[in-house]
């Protein structure tokens, strides 16, 4: 059976849950499709992410990956379109607090997902779902992990689907801190109809 290796974040900043550690863990050792998923959670801490997913990469070697963010505020489920060598803006939860270095000094500029976009989106929005595809991932770990996801694959010289989802709060989160939300279940209905439609 194929591999389809999904993460998430633990929470940060003034999030005190994180919606796709949730998504993660109700997904993780499920078989949808021709794929058995295998979830990962992450720290939110630059000086690690990348040893994480390229470790989890090279053990598991998947056939597609799926990496998953919350996009607090948000209304809703954005699939990214492009990473960017760049890493920038707030502190991370172990203090680091990056000022426009690069994720790899060697690397490209920037890198385009390898997921089906326009499929998602087409199947997220037939369901109901309200979806679009994004073109900016910021510069926070979201998009060092997608950065660094698709490097590595390139590096490797694989040719497989992997790129990043950012998805909203949850209503916890989101009457905390009076922000656009949405239910979990229905983040995780979103998730699921992306790993059915790869």
């Amino acid at each position: 059976m194929k591999t389809l290796l999904l993460t998430g974040f633990e929470p940060f900043l003034q999030f005190k849950e994180n919606p796709t550690a949730t998504a993660v863990k109700v997904f993780d050792g499920e078989t949808i499709g021709d794929y058995r998923v295998v979830g990962r959670v992450y720290p939110v801490a630059f000086d690690k992410i990348n040893d994480l997913i390229t470790r989890d990469l090279d053990v598991f070697e998947p056939d597609v990956v799926v990496n998953l963010g919350l996009a607090g505020g948000r209304h809703t489920v954005d699939i990214e379109r492009i990473a960017i060598n760049c890493v920038d803006g707030r502190t991370d939860n172990e203090g680091f607090t990056p000022d426009g270095e690069k994720i790899d000094e060697a690397g490209p500029d920037g890198l385009f997902s390898t997921l089906p976009v326009k499929r998602l989106e087409k199947a997220l929005k037939a369901n109901h779902i309200p979806a679009r595809i994004s073109n900016s991932a910021g510069t926070y770990l979201c998009n060092n992990l997608m950065y660094t996801t698709l490097n590595h694959t390139r590096q490797k010289g694989q040719s497989i689907p992997a790129g990043f989802i950012h998805v909203p709060a949850h209503h916890e989160i989101g009457t905390e801190l009076n922000v656009s939300s949405w239910s979990q279940d229905d983040i995780n209905k979103a998730v699921g109809i992306i790993l059915g439609n790869i």
